[in-house]
């Protein structure tokens, strides 16, 4: 452990230079630097920590082991070691972050992407909060064979957020729970930026639905753009702040999606099929939105989502994430001028 530390801060650095850098305060790193100079101390906290990481089912992963995230190393200060709850997947993976306030319609189309990526193979990461981040992992657990990861920003002994407890089992299972902070580590606000550039680099690229300027989500965005990842982002209405996040990616060269189809194309290019999500049988029709939408869309006559709310009664963000639904399972279909039809 003590290498391991001694190898990530290299020696010829200043502790601030360091702590700009990693994105962490210049105390904790000063602390770091002086406990390195101490293996014997060190030794004794790694001790402890396997121990912790034990009891919780978990394992440490340090840099050097064969199952240590090869996409990590990337980073410029890569974590030294992880703690995981779980197994890491293989294969392809997207970051999905966003608000924690997120509305129905935000945490709904984290939803819906979420498992459609889930269903053809992709591992779904996200921060475990509240709001669009465990819509992420729930849609993805949906599927039936649907991994994700969780990055958190505190210790795998801590219970936050709080009530998160059973959902955290289900990614465990599933795919894993990733900490990079000792197992009793509580929240702080200096976490969660050191946690999103661990989120973006497990991924191929970061997709952002709902978030506010300046928010955790755009941290996220922008690590993925330094480490040469893909930015998608989903567009929101110009008077809801949570849409001022991703309109901005966007404005800024973030690409649009509106359909989780788009991502796949980046990640699987080329004439094979993409592995989408199976039509579902059309009788009988879904419960809620989606069924009041379909009902008021005749066969054969497509519709504007304005129209289909007026006819429902629905509000349009209603609408519209009831028509991705129904485009997800294969009931309807977006026509030229962004109009839906059977």
């Amino acid at each position: 452990m003590a290498r391991e530390i001694d190898r990530w801060l290299g020696s010829d650095e200043p502790a601030a230079d360091l702590a700009r850098a990693a994105g962490v305060p210049e105390t904790q790193m000063a602390r770091v630097l002086a406990l390195a100079a101490k293996p014997g101390e060190v030794e004794s906290i790694a001790n402890r920590e396997r121990a912790a990481t034990g009891k919780l089912g978990a394992r440490l992963v340090l840099a050097n082991d064969p199952d240590y995230p090869s996409s990590l190393r990337q980073l410029p200060l890569a974590p030294p070691v992880l703690a995981v709850r779980g197994e890491l997947p293989d294969g392809p993976a997207v970051a999905m972050v966003g608000s924690r306030k997120a509305d129905p319609y935000g945490k709904e189309v984290a939803e819906l992407f979420a498992r459609a990526l889930a269903e053809a193979g992709v591992t779904v990461v996200s921060g475990f909060a509240r709001g669009v981040d465990a819509a992420a992992h729930r849609g993805a657990l949906a599927s039936p064979n649907g991994r994700t990861v969780a990055v958190l920003g505190c210790g795998l002994g801590i219970d936050y957020p709080a009530g998160h407890a059973a959902l955290g089992r289900e990614i465990a299972a599933r795919g894993a729970l990733v900490s990079e902070f000792p197992c009793e580590t509580g929240p702080r606000s200096w976490h969660f930026p050191v946690r999103n550039r661990v989120i973006a680099a497990l991924a191929a690229g970061t997709l952002v639905v709902q978030a506010a300027p300046k928010s955790g989500s755009l941290v996220t965005a922008r690590h993925s753009l330094d480490l040469g990842r893909e930015v998608w982002a989903v567009p929101g209405r110009i008077f809801d702040e949570r849409s001022v996040g991703p309109n901005s990616l966007i404005r800024d060269g973030a690409t649009l999606v509106q359909h989780p189809r788009e991502i796949l194309e980046s990640l699987f290019p080329g004439p094979r099929p993409l592995p989408l999500v199976p039509e579902a049988p059309s009788d009988p029709p879904p419960p809620g939105p989606p069924g009041d939408v379909l009902s008021a869309l005749p066969a054969g006559s497509p519709r504007a989502p304005e129209e289909l709310a007026e006819a429902t009664g629905l509000a349009v963000d209603q609408v519209l994430g009831a028509l991705l639904e129904l485009e997800l399972t294969g009931l309807v279909r977006r026509t030229a001028g962004g109009l839906y039809a059977r």
